[in-house]
């Protein structure tokens, strides 16, 4: 694993799969995630495609930089969702969206297929929205557009969000069997929940950047009408049993985007199974090809693979 110093002054931990001769991909994690939540086997499935896979720790998580600055979570979520007068925050998503970037300047990448998962969907889609001449393609997984409408966590998925935290290893790593509830109900593994959580852990504890990075969330708005212009090629992955991120959100980013393309997958929650790899990992190659070659068309491997009866698919 590397450490790369921005311009800003940031230094951002990543690591890489795959020749850098070939297309870069980059996956961004999501909230309070570190890059290793990017399980390295999804990693060499992608790379074995040709792809130059790079993974990294966002600003506040990880191994890369601890963000200054206190902010009161729960007055910024009430002002977001009534409407009210929102409160400074250390940074938005636009900063991460820019983070992301200043890593491809790193890495000498001009232009790049971009992969979020949930708050790095979100990330996803603003570097689509504000850095467009940077990116070939976009996938956003289990997101959302920042539309309270849209994509509400389920109230037995809200209290796993909001509960008190915790600070010791064995805590940590017990609470991890609470995220049954919003996993795949079909292939969530406790066992290896409790693994990746004591993992995460001894790699790297940073509380406090939790908090930040959901400031960054809701003090980051509504993108619908932004996304309305988005031109980069766009895929939209969602799991039917996510209750953390509703599949609501990921209708309505599919259905903002023009041409964008939706996959819905049964037996995936806000997680990505092993199970469902192959099926996720064929759709996004796809989804890079067509984009490279034509931009806007990524349609043909979803139908393909729903008309096998892996998955259930819609397109806006």
């Amino acid at each position: 694993m590397t450490r790369a110093l921005l311009n800003s002054g940031l230094q951002l931990e990543y690591d890489t799969f795959g020749s850098s001769d070939d297309p870069a991909l980059l996956l961004v994690m999501g909230l309070g995630a570190q890059m290793t939540a990017w399980d390295t086997g999804w990693c060499e499935l992608l790379a074995s495609h040709n792809r130059f896979i790079i993974r990294f720790d966002n600003r506040d998580v990880g191994l890369s930089t601890q963000i200054d600055g206190v902010v009161d979570v729960g007055a910024l979520m009430m002002a977001a969702m009534t409407g009210g007068e929102l409160p400074e925050v250390p940074y938005t998503l636009s900063d991460m969206a820019a983070d992301a970037i200043a890593l491809l300047d790193h890495l000498g990448v001009e232009r790049a297929h971009v992969v979020g998962a949930s708050m790095g969907g979100m990330i996803a889609q603003t570097m689509a929205i504000e850095h467009p001449e940077r990116l070939i393609s976009a996938t956003s997984i289990m997101s959302t557009v920042g539309d309270q409408a849209y994509g509400q966590p389920a109230p037995e998925a809200l209290s796993i969000l909001l509960a008190p935290p915790v600070f010791t290893r064995e805590a940590i790593v017990d609470r991890s069997a609470n995220f049954a509830v919003v996993a795949s109900q079909r292939y969530f593994d406790p066992a290896a929940a409790r693994l990746r959580a004591g993992e995460a852990f001894d790699r790297s504890f940073t509380p406090d950047g939790f908090g930040r990075q959901i400031a960054a969330i809701f003090a980051s708005g509504d993108r619908s009408a932004a996304l309305a212009n988005v031109t980069v090629p766009m895929l939209v992955i969602h799991g039917l049993d996510d209750k953390l991120i509703t599949p609501s959100g990921g209708r309505r980013t599919a259905e903002l985007v023009p041409g964008a393309h939706l996959l819905e997958l049964a037996d995936m929650g806000h997680d990505l199974p092993p199970q469902q790899w192959p099926i996720v990992a064929a759709v996004i190659i796809g989804h890079t090809e067509s984009a490279a070659s034509c931009a806007g068309s990524g349609g043909d491997v979803v139908t393909e693979l729903t008309a096998s009866g892996a998955a259930t698919q819609s397109e806006e």
